[in-house]
C-alpha cells in the first residue's frame, strides 16, 4: 500500500502538493474557528473542581432528552442575546456542548470575544454518550 502511495505522489506531485496544502489550510481553519477543545476527562475534572460550567447549546427538546449533569441550556440561536445570564460564570471556564461539535466552535469563539473563558467539548454530547458517561433527563 505504501509503495503505491509513494509512486502516486512522485508521478502526480502537483496533485499531491495541492492536497497537502489544502489539508493544512483545513486544519488551520478548523483550529481558528473553534478554539480550544477539552476531552470528556478534562470536562469532568473542570466541573468536579468547580472551575468549569457546562453550557449546552442544543435546542430545549434535545436538551430534555438527555444532558450532562448540571448543564445550563441556552440554545445556539439565542446565545448572543443571553450573554447577560452567563456573567456570573466569568471566573470559570464555560465548556460548550452541542450534538456533535457543529455549533460549539462558533459559540465558543463568540463567547471568547465577549470576554468569557470558553472551550468546546470534543465530540459533543454524542462523544459523551459514546463513552458511556452519565446523562440526566
Amino acid at each position: 500500500m505504501l509503495p503505491h502511495l509513494i509512486e502516486f505522489a512522485t508521478r502526480h506531485y502537483v496533485l499531491s502538493g495541492a492536497f497537502v496544502v489544502l489539508l493544512i489550510l483545513l486544519i488551520v481553519t478548523e483550529l481558528r474557528r473553534g478554539g480550544r477543545t477539552v476531552s470528556n476527562r478534562e470536562l469532568t475534572a473542570l466541573v468536579n473542581g468547580e472551575q468549569g460550567v457546562v453550557l449546552d447549546v442544543r435546542n430545549a427538546k434535545d436538551f430534555a432528552s438527555g444532558h450532562i449533569v448540571g448543564a445550563l441550556n441556552i440554545p445556539f440561536d439565542k446565545l448572543a442575546s443571553r450573554h447577560a445570564e452567563l456573567e456570573k460564570y466569568k471566573g470559570k471556564t464555560l465548556v460548550v456542548v452541542d450534538a456533535m461539535g457543529q455549533h460549539a466552535g462558533t459559540a465558543s469563539r463568540d463567547l471568547k470575544k465577549a470576554g468569557f473563558d470558553a472551550v468546546k467539548l470534543s465530540g459533543g454530547i454524542g462523544g459523551w454518550r459514546g463513552d458511556n458517561l452519565p446523562v440526566v433527563k
